[in-house]
């Protein structure tokens, strides 16, 4: 729709650019989560559905060759081939609009235009970055929970908290859902033991954010001691999460168990461990301003400032920069849950990322011309569509000023990445991040 269409009053403001320049603006204020992702083309005509392959490495040769199999024509060699994994990408269409009544809203009408577009794009700026947040936590939450309540007897089922990452398992690098074909060991308690099944609840009951409370069967019975309320559950590929103290759950957690320096190091330790390649030469740490505000009370990080040079602006600006091995981004996005034993006490979880933590798929065809016709008026900001439709009513007084953004994000996973590649590596299927709970 062209702009020879809008009301003469606004035709000046569309022409001078001022509504596009009022949405960048408001995009550009990202909150963080998104600047994580690593961004790629969803092409057209391929569905809603994108699975990627990755290849991994093949183990380190440490042994020489012997002279006396060097014979024939396999030179006495066996051929081995590199791993792969799978990660898949599902696209959703995200929206919304406003409308604009040229009569009510005559008194100051540009400025309520331009209003528009910058509501317009803080809510599609924080609603993206809350898609990036929930697709980078989900898997690190994976594998990692604790019994809701105690076993009567012995017996093959107990009831979690949360079955995330305890429902899918890797097999040659696909995911596929765990079963006695496909098992998963699990630590309950003290004891592994052989997970062959997950089932949620049908109505959910989970503490964790985003979390889905279920059932784990087993391939054997679970000890009562082992089937204790509040006992950690943990799959051998879980991702890594630290608490203060070693506590083993989310539950464990005690109000002293505050966020420390040390906590940070081991997150950086963790990642590097597992080679994960760094951001400009550091990791990304997102965080809340109250967890920023304990990690300034702790004993370690303020010795490590004492007479320094650099102490002075650290403080002054009540926020961190690159240090540590770290580059501190503070957010209001963070998730924030109450404790779950603990009333009045409330669990705030930093995430440290490395490159490639999160992968974020654009549609490719949402300013085509099937999609928005050319004398349309649809702007592309930052990835998402900004449109304006002129007045279409009868009596053509209402404008609708709307975005919307065709794409969706993901979390890959590393699990060709091993101690049998890299001595160092943990079994963690998702490796680029490591999340510190603590309370606050």
């Amino acid at each position: 729709m062209g702009i020879q269409n809008f009301p003469l009053s606004l035709q000046p403001i569309i022409q001078q650019g001022f509504l596009e320049r009022e949405f960048e603006h408001a995009l550009t204020s990202r909150l963080g989560y998104r600047a994580i992702a690593d961004r790629e083309a969803f092409a057209v005509g391929i569905g809603e559905t994108l699975t990627k392959t990755r290849a991994g490495l093949k183990p380190s040769v440490t042994t020489p060759l012997a002279a006396s199999t060097n014979t024939n024509l396999d030179n006495g060699l066996t051929p081995t081939s590199w791993g792969v994994e799978q990660y898949t990408i599902t696209i959703n269409h995200y929206a919304s609009t406003t409308d604009l009544n040229m009569v009510t809203s005559r008194v100051g009408i540009e400025g309520q235009f331009l209003l528009n577009a910058y509501s317009n794009g803080q809510q599609a700026a924080r609603s993206l970055d809350e898609l990036a947040r929930n697709a980078l936590f989900a898997p690190y939450f994976g594998g990692n929970t604790r019994l809701r309540t105690t076993l009567g007897s012995a017996g093959p089922v107990i009831a979690v908290d949360d079955i995330r990452g305890f429902q899918m398992v890797f097999v040659n690098g696909i995911q596929t859902p765990v079963s006695g074909a496909a098992t998963l060991t699990v630590t309950v308690g003290a004891n592994a033991y052989t997970l062959t099944g997950a089932t949620a609840d049908g109505t959910n009951v989970s503490t964790a954010p985003g979390g889905l409370s279920g059932s784990l069967t087993f391939s054997s019975s679970v000890s009562i001691s082992d089937g204790t309320v509040g006992n950690a559950v943990q799959a051998a590929n879980a991702s890594v999460v630290l608490r203060p103290n070693t506590r083993t759950t989310t539950a464990g957690l005690i109000a002293t168990d505050t966020l420390g320096m040390a906590n940070l190091l081991d997150a950086v330790a963790k990642l590097r461990m597992n080679a994960v390649p760094e951001i400009d030469g550091v990791y990304n740490c997102y965080l809340d301003p109250v967890s920023a505000r304990q990690l300034f009370a702790d004993q370690d990080f303020q010795r490590l400032f004492t007479g320094a040079t650099s102490a002075n602006q650290v403080f002054k600006q009540g926020m961190v920069n690159d240090f540590l091995g770290l580059r501190f981004i503070p957010t209001t996005e963070a998730y924030v849950q109450a404790h779950p034993t603990i009333a009045g006490a409330v669990v705030r979880r930093p995430i440290i990322c490395g490159k490639g933590a999160l992968i974020e798929g654009d549609f490719a065809g949402m300013a085509a011309d099937d999609v928005a016709p050319k004398d349309s008026i649809v702007t592309m900001v930052d990835g998402i569509a900004m449109v304006t439709r002129e007045p279409i009513d009868r009596l053509q007084q209402i404008i609708a000023q709307s975005w919307y953004w065709i794409g969706g994000f993901c979390a890959p996973s590393d699990t060709t990445t091993n101690p049998t590649i890299i001595p160092t590596a943990t079994n963690a299927s998702f490796k680029r991040a490591v999340m510190i709970e603590h309370v606050g």
